[in-house]
């Protein structure tokens, strides 16, 4: 991967991107009474916070923006019938307590090696990678950088705008997807109304003014909760890095480019790029969804997704 890319205007971008060793792990806190249990690690000089469930072959998720470990609630069920289940929580998201002091700390980079010293420190092998949203970003860089660490990966649509610079009038799709999709998050990081990010950000990369408000009470507490690092984002610079077709090209492990029928186009693009750079991939829908995904379809995600890592 190449230095990173963008500037500060760009990083508005990333909104949409809707998270020792094995002696130091602990337990923490649950849940609820019946929930899995949580459990911290240290890593790269903090505690980080994930669930581990079922046994088998592992299975790791990543969460994007505005999420956590509990964006997956919806596949522990089904995922842990056959395999080991890891879904973490990303440094400053819920429940962790770091303080973000320098916005270097929120990059896809960063996050990357967090991923890559958890994968070591809970002693995996390689995994079984699903990543969403910005989730994906951070999961494509870590199969590229540690081939070792990765059997196979699953990406619900990344979003990398350096590819857009291939596309025919790329650059015109990303500003104007930036200026109708962006403008209220900025506007709500700018009045310090942490709703009202996360309900532009829902708007803006779901396509629907009435997205959010269809959200349990519950799912837009977990939003609320994990803004954050968005404020960082938008305040730093190079957290993005450079992808292209010989990056993508490193990586030999199966591949599963996710996507929903109704996503916005930008997100189509994308994949397309990926699909066209990667050589042992598959391309699957899911319909009658968004950027969601594995939330808004997890009947058909869980099927697809167990489907591809069980043929691989």
């Amino acid at each position: 991967m190449k230095k990173n890319f963008l500037s500060l205007g760009f990083f508005l971008l990333l909104f949409y991107l809707c998270s020792c060793n094995n002696s130091d792990t602990a337990k923490t806190q649950t849940e609820t009474s019946t929930g899995p249990e949580v459990k911290s690690i240290f890593i790269n000089g903090d505690s980080i916070h994930y669930i581990d469930v079922g046994k088998g072959d592992p299975v790791v998720f990543v969460h994007g923006a505005i999420g956590d470990y509990r964006t997956f609630e919806k596949q522990m069920d089904e995922f842990t019938k056959s395999h080991r289940v890891i879904a973490y929580s990303r440094r400053f998201a819920y429940p962790n307590q770091q303080t973000i002091q320098d916005s270097s700390a929120t990059s896809v980079a960063s996050h990357a090696r967090d991923l890559a010293e958890l994968l070591k420190a809970l002693n995996l092998g390689p995994v079984n990678l699903y990543g969403h949203s910005y989730g994906a970003d951070i999961a494509l860089l870590t199969a590229a950088d540690h081939p070792e660490l990765v059997s196979s990966l699953i990406l619900g649509e990344p979003f990398i705008p350096s590819l857009m610079q291939k596309v025919p009038g790329g650059d015109t799709i990303l500003n104007n997807f930036l200026a109708k999709a962006f403008g209220p998050v900025a506007e709500a990081i700018k009045s310090n109304n942490n709703e009202g990010v996360a309900r532009g950000l829902i708007t803006g990369v779901m396509g629907d003014s009435l997205y959010y408000d269809k959200l349990s009470q519950k799912d837009r507490d977990i939003m609320i909760a994990n803004v954050s690092e968005i404020r960082a984002i938008v305040l730093g610079k190079d957290n993005f890095p450079v992808v292209e077709c010989d990056d993508v090209k490193k990586i030999k492990a199966p591949v599963l480019l996710l996507k929903g029928d109704k996503s916005p186009v930008i997100l189509s693009l994308m994949m397309e790029e990926l699909n066209r750079c990667l050589s042992n991939r598959e391309v699957a829908t899911l319909t009658n969804t968004t950027h969601g995904l594995q939330y808004e379809n997890p009947a058909g995600f869980n099927k697809t997704v167990l489907a591809f890592i069980d043929k691989h």
